[in-house]
């Protein structure tokens, strides 16, 4: 039994996407480029609509997967092979875009909150180019669990006091948390050892992670070991703790590509520009 502890701490950088969607970027920023199987993280969180409404227009993705977690809001999913589907409070999107997909993600409101995550996760070279397939999950299909007094659980992919999470099927064998603490609240959360992992306080003032204080909208970069110690701090607070198996392969990015060589970025380019997705 080894703990695991914070080697790395990284807050987000102010930016946007889209078609001018205001988040904040906490992976796949200079400080933090990626970490294997993680390409990126994002975190959106506006009640001014300007800040969401144009949304995110058809656009293409090939070689990873984007999983997104909604928090508040909705948004409407919709892509080019005829695929829909509406992403509420609550819900995970778990797209593996495959070979290549063409997807649009808009806002479903003209007002109020809109809060959630964007989470990229690799592709192995010889699942770069699968079918693409989606795993839509609302948010009663999410295991609930209090493995300890004062801590609630959503298990949204990995295994946590007798509940699975309903993600299957993923070869990086991702564990996908949001843990709600109550001060002064204490979890022993076992994860597997090699995977690499993070936590991520995203409401509340702060919490223990790893016997260190991680301040809410600041990640901290787990070394490895197979448990995690956590504490609620003063106030009630939530956090991502996510990890995956580490995949050790070249990366080549551009924009929506994430591929092994160069070449097979400009492959994507030409299939994109050819139609093919």
């Amino acid at each position: 039994m080894s703990d695991r502890h914070i080697t790395h701490r990284i807050r987000g950088t102010d930016t946007s996407d889209g078609a001018g969607v205001k988040l904040k970027r906490i992976i796949g920023q200079p400080g933090l480029d990626m970490l294997d199987p993680f390409l990126l993280l994002d975190e959106f969180r506006s009640d001014s609509a300007d800040d969401y409404i144009a949304g995110f227009p058809e656009h293409p993705h090939r070689g990873f997967e984007t999983v997104t977690y909604m928090l508040a809001g909705r948004m409407q999913h919709h892509d080019n092979h005829g695929n829909r589907g509406d992403l509420t409070p609550g819900s995970v999107q778990w797209m593996t875009a495959g070979r290549g997909i063409l997807h649009s993600e808009m806002p479903q409101q003209e007002n109020g909150l809109m809060w959630g995550f964007q989470l990229w996760v690799n592709l192995p070279a010889s699942d770069k180019m699968t079918a693409p397939r989606y795993q839509d999950i609302g948010p009663e299909r999410i295991p609930v669990v209090h493995p300890a007094e004062g801590v609630e659980v959503k298990v949204i992919a990995g295994e946590l006091a007798g509940a699975t999470g309903p993600v299957e099927g993923v070869v990086t064998a991702p564990i996908y948390l949001d843990i709600a603490l109550q001060p002064g609240a204490q979890l022993a959360l076992d994860l597997p050892a090699g995977h690499h992992g993070f936590a991520y306080v995203f409401d509340g003032e702060s919490a223990i992670v790893g016997g260190e204080r991680l301040q809410r909208s600041e990640l901290g970069v787990l070394s490895d070991g197979d448990t995690l110690q956590l504490t609620g701090g003063a106030q009630p607070s939530r956090l991502l703790v996510v990890a995956g198996k580490p995949l050790n392969e070249r990366v080549a990015r551009y924009g929506p590509f994430v591929m092994n060589t160069p070449e097979q970025i400009q492959e994507a380019i030409a299939d994109f520009r050819a139609g093919k997705f």
